[in-house]
């Protein structure tokens, strides 16, 4: 390994470390959105090696976010199985915590090769370091969200892209080929729209390639896409298991209007999504995004042009960049856009963000742009333009360092109202002589129940499950469905307090 190889990889262990504490210390180990509720609950199955579980007797009053009930009489989560399967090892190892932190490491070691490949070492850890610092990557690195599983995924694949069609005098091009095709493959078993948003640029390459290059190259092309066709319709097998329909989206079995696309059906609104819904979704994303990026405020996104500049004659750096912007576009067809966790539909792009971000800072100081390119010797006044510019950065990740990170991330403690302490009644040590009990929650919203979700398993067998209601005729039948246990009452507003009766 070369030094700036080892630097690279201390950072990367680095982030691992630095990962887990957001987990741990701002979101407490736990989810907190539908989305992550329903990742975990679908981990927490295939971990039991199950796909689904019997739906329960009552299936609303045991509501669980974004968990749907078919007509056979099944339990199932409504997202791709890609991500709750890595999850669940997680699980299994009671470690879930340490996987989102452990790819978050993966992450910034492939964006650094991804760099260093494209246009050389100081641009690789530069992308490295931004990476590893950006509020909106450990953001996610924290939660339980799938996307950064698809930003390795997505990082792996472009890397094994260029080392098919790129470097030359390399044996077994085969190899690269493969983990190309099946990367992409289980991208699409993960986050499926999302993946062919990604490759799309790629795709349009492997288009040329196929029509222009030579024979050896041409059956490369084959081999990625006979992969990724291999491997991705499975993800319609596990529609087909959910809905009785391999077209039909689950998603679709949770809110009817919840497609991609446009018009009446699709969204909210009565008119349905439109081109203006889109560009106001995108632009709110947008916003987010320029403090979330790096923490620089309206600055996050100050290097770019002139990283565009430096790359300008690099087509495999401006293909690579175009990742950002094919997603960016994509996304105009998703009804609802992000914002909390900062613009997270498209995460999966956001090396080309750092990349681009890193050789703007480097052409500006006058640092090496290209592979293996050499370090130039200044004269006179212009000895000073690396160090200005290493002045400027510097002053940029502290403000990011010392204000900006720890009020955003103090911002996501305690997101919604989940929290541990909101759990505590349930872990007491005199609590546990109640067990095992039905809680029926008395909740305003939504939240307030959902907080206690993490304490119940999905077969409904640990100590304590909950119902979602307001107990007006629910204790009778819940006594009948489950006579050996206590049927308790909780009220939010009073969260150290257990009620045998309806209050």
């Amino acid at each position: 390994m070369t030094r700036p190889d080892k630097i690279a990889f201390f950072l990367s262990v680095l982030t691992v470390f630095a990962a887990y504490l957001v987990a741990d210390r701002v979101f407490e180990r736990i989810p907190h959105i539908e989305d992550e509720i329903a990742y975990v609950w679908q981990a927490r199955v295939i971990a039991q090696r199950e796909l689904g579980t019997p739906s329960p007797t009552y299936p609303k009053d045991f509501l669980v976010p974004f968990v749907v009930d078919n007509d056979a009489g099944m339990r199932y989560g409504k997202y791709p199985l890609g991500w709750p399967a890595l999850l669940a090892v997680g699980v299994f190892f009671g470690a879930r915590a340490w996987v989102n932190s452990i790819l978050a490491g993966v992450a910034v070691w492939l964006t650094y090769r991804l760099g260093k490949r494209l246009m050389g070492e100081t641009v690789g850890l530069l992308a490295a370091l931004l990476t590893s610092t950006s509020p909106f990557f450990l953001m996610i690195a924290g939660s339980m969200h799938s996307h950064m599983w698809g930003l390795v995924l997505s990082l792996a694949f472009v890397l094994a892209w260029w080392d098919t069609f790129w470097v030359q005098g390399k044996a077994w091009k085969w190899l690269p080929a493969a983990v190309a095709g099946l990367t992409l493959g289980v991208f699409a078993l993960s986050r499926p729209f999302t993946a062919v948003a990604i490759s799309f640029p790629f795709a349009l390459h492997g288009l040329y390639l196929l029509f222009r290059g030579p024979a050896s190259v041409r059956w490369r092309v084959l081999l990625v896409g006979g992969l990724v066709l291999l491997v991705a319709p499975l993800h319609l097998v596990w529609q087909s298991i959910v809905t009785g329909d391999p077209l039909v989206n689950p998603y679709t079995l949770w809110w009817p209007y919840d497609k991609i696309g446009f018009g009446p059906g699709v969204g909210v609104t009565e008119r349905g999504h439109s081109l203006k819904i889109a560009w106001d979704n995108a632009r709110f994303g947008l916003w987010a995004g320029y403090g979330d990026l790096f923490g620089w405020l309206r600055l996050s996104w100050v290097f770019l042009p002139f990283g565009l500049w430096a790359a300008r004659k690099n087509e495999k750096v401006l293909l690579t960049s175009a990742v950002f912007a094919s997603v960016f576009i994509f996304y105009f067809g998703y009804w609802v856009g992000s914002w909390l966790y900062g613009p997270r539909y498209w995460f999966e792009g956001l090396y080309s963000l750092t990349i681009l971000s890193a050789a703007g800072i480097a052409w500006l100081a006058g640092w090496p742009t290209q592979v293996a390119g050499a370090w130039p010797r200044w004269a006179g006044i212009k000895r000073f333009r690396p160090l200005a510019m290493f002045g400027i950065v510097l002053l940029l990740f502290i403000g990011n360092l010392a204000f900006y990170l720890p009020q955003r991330l103090s911002n996501m403690h305690g997101l919604y109202g989940f929290t541990r302490a909101g759990q505590a009644v349930f872990q007491a040590e005199a609590a546990q002589e109640l067990t095992p009990a039905v809680v029926i929650v008395h909740a305003k919203v939504w939240m307030e129940y959902g907080n206690l979700l993490d304490l119940q398993d999905p077969f409904l067998t640990t100590p304590w499950i909950f119902v979602y209601g307001d107990g007006t005729g629910v204790p009778e039948k819940l006594q009948a469905e489950y006579p050996d246990r206590v049927i308790l009452h909780f009220y939010p507003d009073e969260p150290g307090v257990l009620y045998r009766t309806r209050r």
